[in-house]
C-alpha cells in the first residue's frame, strides 16, 4: 500500500473531517493526558483552519489541515526509505505536484524539522470543488514495496474508518476493553454525555474535559 491506495479509499473531506474529530474525542475520554493520545484535534488551528494530527510517539505523524480551499495530508515515517533524510529534501515527486494554494502546508513549520525541511513521505490532497483525492508521481524503490511510504501503518485507521477497528486499535494501544457502542454513537456524531464518558473511562466525567472538547469541537448537546 501506497499513498495512491489510500487516497483511492479516503471519503469526501468533510466525512474525512467529522471521524478524525471523533477519533480525537474518542481519545481525550480514554486518555485525560494530551502526552499520551495518538490523535488530536483543534477546531481552530487559525480563524479559517483546523488541524487533525496523530503521532505514535515514535516518530511517525500526520497532520490534515482543512481550510476553505480543501484538505492537505502529510504524513511522516521515520524509517521510510524515501525519508526526507535519505536524500537531504523531499522524495522526487511526493510534493512536485502539491498545488499553490497548499503551498503554505508544505513550508509549514510545525511540519518541518528545525532546519525547515518539510518532514513528509506521502502527501495527499484535495481541492473543495474536487471529486477525488490526489497525490504526485513517485518512483517507489523496489525493495521497499510493502510499506515505501508508511502509508500502510500512519493511514490504517482513515482507510478503514469501521467502529471496530478502532476499538481494537484502542484496546491494543491502551490494554482497557472499549465500549464498542460508544465508539458508534460517537464515530456517528451523537453528542458526549456523561453517561458514554463513563462507559469509556470509569475514572473521568464529562466536566473533566470540557477545554479538550471545546478544542475538539465536539458536540456536548
Amino acid at each position: 500500500m501506497t499513498v495512491h491506495d489510500v487516497a483511492r479509499r479516503l471519503p469526501e473531506i468533510a466525512l474525512l473531517r467529522e471521524h478524525c474529530r471523533s477519533m480525537a474525542v474518542l481519545e481525550a475520554v480514554l486518555s485525560p493526558e494530551w502526552e499520551s493520545r495518538h490523535h488530536s484535534f483543534n477546531e481552530h488551528w487559525s480563524e479559517t483552519e483546523s488541524l487533525a494530527s496523530m503521532r505514535n510517539g515514535s516518530g511517525d505523524e500526520y497532520s490534515i489541515v482543512f481550510s476553505p480551499a480543501g484538505a492537505y495530508v502529510r504524513a511522516f515515517d521515520h524509517e521510510s526509505p524515501i525519508s526526507p533524510y535519505a536524500g537531504d529534501g523531499a522524495w522526487p515527486g511526493v510534493l512536485d505536484e502539491v498545488p499553490d494554494f497548499f503551498q503554505p502546508y508544505v513550508e509549514e513549520p510545525a511540519f518541518s524539522d528545525a532546519d525547515g525541511m518539510p518532514l513528509v513521505t506521502a502527501c495527499t490532497w484535495r481541492e473543495t470543488a474536487d471529486d477525488r483525492w490526489r497525490a504526485g508521481t513517485i518512483d517507489f524503490p523496489y525493495a521497499a514495496a510493502e510499506d515505501p511510504d508508511g502509508a500502510r501503518h500512519l493511514f490504517q485507521l482513515l482507510v478503514d474508518r469501521t467502529p471496530g477497528a478502532f476499538q481494537r486499535w484502542a484496546e491494543d494501544y491502551y490494554g482497557v476493553p472499549v465500549d464498542l457502542e460508544v465508539v458508534r454513537r460517537v464515530f456517528s456524531s451523537h453528542p458526549l454525555t456523561d453517561e458514554l464518558v463513563r462507559a469509556l473511562n470509569s475514572e473521568v466525567v464529562l466536566a473533566d474535559l470540557l477545554e479538550d472538547i471545546a478544542e475538539i469541537g465536539y458536540p456536548t448537546r
